[in-house]
């Protein structure tokens, strides 16, 4: 793959991969900058319900635009290769910003008002993620959020939404996030809420599982109220 060219893109590196995709960072050899390339893995680069997934993705984050979510600049297909190209970011996942070493309370504040923002804008749309875990949130070098992969979203119904974007989502393989289970908090489930108060409560646990809230409220330039706005 390095060194091809996949429509206009040119294959530079490989970023990362998992269950659901692999990524490679590419040169857009017509506007000349560089893009995060993703494809799905061989063994599901058929499957129905990973195609229905990797589309889903790409119409949900297109429909939005906000500088707290991942941009979509195109999709398309090349030698039967289906590839998302989106905006290259530098820096990590939260999943490996947390797990390294603690974080300060005023970064912690500063990321939760962002996801808590780029929901926000993705609700209004109509657009529920129902995927919020800290490996699909990425921290630039610079300290912003990016929230990333839209595959399990789920479109309300607005009329400003991507229509194409409504697909069913029950029939998932088992190792990916079944929609209409628990967020990844498991402890914050409840039955009777709805998917986007679900990826609400999933958002709080997210950055303060390395930090009790307790240590937070004790930060006297900081209010309940502000925090509680906010998450």
């Amino acid at each position: 793959m390095i060194g091809q060219t996949i429509s206009h893109y040119r294959v530079v590196e490989r970023l990362g991969g998992g269950g659901m995709g692999v990524v490679y960072k590419a040169e857009d050899i017509r506007l000349h900058r560089f893009v995060a390339l993703k494809f799905l893995p061989p063994d599901v680069a058929h499957d129905p319900h990973a195609l229905a997934r990797f589309q889903r993705e790409a119409q949900a984050a297109s429909a939005l635009n906000h500088p707290n979510i991942c941009t979509i600049h195109d999709i398309g297909e090349q030698n039967d290769q289906s590839f998302i190209a989106m905006e290259f970011l530098d820096g990590v996942t939260l999943k490996h910003r947390i797990d390294s070493r603690p974080m300060p309370v005023d970064i912690l504040l500063s990321l939760a008002i962002e996801i808590a923002d780029a929901l926000d804008a993705a609700h209004a749309k109509g657009i529920v993620h129902r995927d919020i875990k800290p490996a699909n949130i990425f921290v630039t070098n610079r300290g912003i959020a990016k929230v990333l992969d839209f595959g399990l979203a789920k479109i309300s119904g607005n009329p400003e939404g991507p229509k194409d974007a409504t697909a069913a989502t029950l029939d998932l393989p088992e190792h990916l996030t079944s929609p209409g289970s628990a967020p990844w908090h498991g402890s914050l489930y409840v039955p009777r809420a709805s998917q986007r108060q679900r990826t609400r409560r999933a958002h709080g646990p997210l950055l303060f599982r390395r930090r009790p809230l307790r240590n937070v409220y004790r930060n006297p330039s900081l209010s309940r109220r502000h925090l509680r706005h906010h998450l």
